[in-house]
């Protein structure tokens, strides 16, 4: 828990010297309010590496995620899903959908607030977010979609 807020506090340091940019880089979710956008680096910083989540299920009002990446494991078999977050509590990866058919992968990421926290408030911070998604059957050629957008 001590690493993480480090963390949390270094990544707010660092942006607070930065002024977000005004075009969308591949990583930086659209649509988001301004309050929330995620500064870009003009210097080219480096990327922050992805937390490891596993869904916790039963969240407070669960809500579709854009994620930002899909990247398939060496055998096809899951997806390493990558996406932009918040912390927790109030940001907590309920569950992952998958949808199949013969030429596409829906994959929609749903988080919520913790339902043991329902009262907590939470500081608004970008948090890159990663989870393994098990594929009912092997990916092979077929196209990986965001149910979110």
């Amino acid at each position: 828990m001590g690493k993480l807020w480090l963390a949390a506090l270094l990544f707010m340091a660092v942006a607070c010297g930065e002024t977000p940019s005004s075009s969308a880089s591949p990583e930086q979710p659209t649509g988001v309010p301004a309050s929330s956008d995620i500064p870009v680096s003009s210097s080219g910083g480096a990327t922050p590496s992805p937390s490891f989540v596993t869904p916790v299920g039963h969240t407070i009002n669960p809500r579709k995620v854009p994620w930002i990446s899909a990247t398939p494991t060496d055998d096809g078999t899951a997806l390493d899903v990558v996406w932009w977050s918040g912390v927790e509590p109030c940001n907590m990866l309920d569950r992952v959908d998958v949808t199949e058919t013969a030429k596409t992968v829906t994959v929609t990421l749903w988080e919520g607030h913790d339902r043991r926290q329902p009262d907590a408030v939470c500081i608004e911070i970008a948090i890159k977010k990663q989870t393994r998604v098990q594929l009912p059957s092997p990916l092979g050629g077929r196209e990986v979609v965001d149910g979110a957008r």
